[in-house]
């Protein structure tokens, strides 16, 4: 059954841009058209794959002066900031720039009598399901190795960023990617489940919700159809006593409040070394003190309003409830606070893990401040989430780092940095954040499968 998609803009409830969703039997014979056409792809040299994905990442870099105002439109971030090329461009070039090396054969013996060796294979059509808070850099994560790979790619886009998924597939298709190589499709959550449940794809990315990822691996139940997700997140920040604390309160307060908090790594809860707490939370609040909340059109904007009022009232809940149980807030409530999408952000202490701004993921403007006393109680903190993306530390002693480090239940461990994806690392999670991994090596062996070849030669 068609439905409506509607991009509601958060700046003040227009609408932004609407488009009709594909009915199953209309969406599978589209899919069908990339299936036909992955084996030609596939054949084409690595290198054509490659520069053809790289023309369609300048040809996005291309929009940006477009782009930028149109993210502001649909999920509020600040056209101060320039938008997500960079990022976007950086995750694609290395992808490109690895792609020979990561899907080279395996050389596992030749002698006399035979030859064995083990290739990447793509997996065929996969789906690519990404989120809003930072569109063009999470779909890219899976995009462009995908297609390198030699994989059809059907991208679905979140209604909350309506037009990425179609900007990118004009970008493509005009620097010369086949429209049967790359798709975007409008598509209702009940007819990707169907599609889903009917083997349609050869592997799934989903980027999203805990809710989300486990509707995908319901609708996936059966078909051996391969799920990767990431998902929540409640990432920590941990100050040991002998960090830098400017930098440390720099990094880890920007990590919080950024993109008005909408950030799949971004720091949710922070734990500070006792001896350095109060001049940590006064330096925290001067900082956040600072901003300016309005519109993401202004460029004088530091921080837009929350992507939709729902979310927005959920980190209010958050924080009313964490304040009624004995938390204290420390900003004052921002004239341009208008009780719906524009949010005052918030620095908390006196928190405990009994509230669920500690627990549960906000997604917002909000942070957690609490003290410690040594690596023991960080760590135990630490762990103490469904959660597992990524946990800033914050030392001058690396072995002390990477001793605490083995310790955290997370995907990835920084030390002396937060909120960043390095598209050299694996891009992965534990517990309810999800399962499988993105870019780096380890990427493209999500994104293919391995087939052996023992070949045992004739010999007279």
């Amino acid at each position: 059954m068609t439905q409506t998609l509607t991009c509601i803009s958060p700046i003040d409830g227009s609408v932004v841009a609407e488009r009709q969703t594909l009915e199953t039997r209309q969406a599978s014979e589209r899919i069908a058209t990339l299936r036909a056409a992955q084996a030609d792809w596939a054949a084409r040299p690595i290198d054509e794959r490659i520069d053809l994905v790289m023309a369609g990442v300048a040809r996005v870099g291309e929009m940006n002066d477009i782009i930028v105002p149109e993210l502001a439109r649909m999920m509020g971030r600040p056209v101060r900031y320039g938008g997500e090329f960079g990022g976007f461009n950086e995750r694609a070039t290395h992808m490109a720039a690895i792609a020979k090396s990561a899907l080279t054969d395996i050389d596992v013996g030749e002698d006399a009598s035979f030859k064995r060796y083990i290739k990447r294979v793509p997996h065929g059509v996969v789906f690519v399901v990404a989120p809003w808070n930072y569109p063009y850099m999470t779909a890219i994560n899976t995009v462009a190795p995908a297609l390198i790979a030699g994989n059809t790619v059907v991208l679905k886009h979140a209604t909350q960023t309506l037009l990425v998924g179609e900007r990118m597939a004009e970008a493509f298709h005009a620097a010369g990617i086949p429209e049967d190589v790359f798709a975007n499709l409008f598509l209702s959550h009940e007819t990707t489940s169907e599609l889903i449940a009917a083997n349609a794809f050869d592997f799934v990315n989903f980027t999203g919700s805990v809710g989300g990822g486990q509707a995908m691996e319901r609708a996936a139940a059966g078909t051996f159809t391969g799920v990767g997700t990431e998902l929540g997140g409640k990432d920590p920040g941990y100050v040991m006593e002998d960090a830098n604390l400017d930098a440390a309160v720099d990094t880890l307060v920007d990590a919080a409040m950024f993109n008005s908090g909408q950030c799949c790594c971004g720091i949710e809860r922070i734990y500070v070394h006792e001896s350095l707490f109060d001049a940590f939370v006064d330096k925290a609040k001067k900082i956040v003190n600072g901003y300016k909340l309005g519109n993401p059109l202004d460029a004088e904007t530091t921080i837009g309003p929350m992507a939709n009022t729902r979310f927005a009232a959920e980190v209010r809940a958050q924080i009313d409830e964490a304040v009624a149980a004995g938390a204290t807030a420390h900003i004052a409530r921002f004239a341009e606070d208008d009780g719906a999408a524009y949010l005052t952000p918030q620095i908390l202490t006196g928190v405990t893990h009994d509230m669920r701004v500690m627990r549960e993921e906000s997604f917002g403007p909000v942070v957690g401040i609490m003290p410690v006393k040594n690596d023991e109680e960080a760590i135990a903190l630490m762990n103490d989430s469904e959660f597992g993306l990524t946990a800033s530390l914050w030392t001058q002693d690396l072995a002390r780092a990477e001793r605490v480090g083995d310790q955290i239940e997370t995907g990835t461990v920084f030390m002396n940095r937060a909120d960043y994806l390095d598209p050299g690392l694996c891009w992965t999670g534990c517990k309810n954040t999800g399962r499988g991994g993105g870019l780096s090596v380890i990427g493209y062996h999500n994104l293919t499968r391995p087939k052996s070849y023992h070949l045992k030669k004739v010999t007279t």
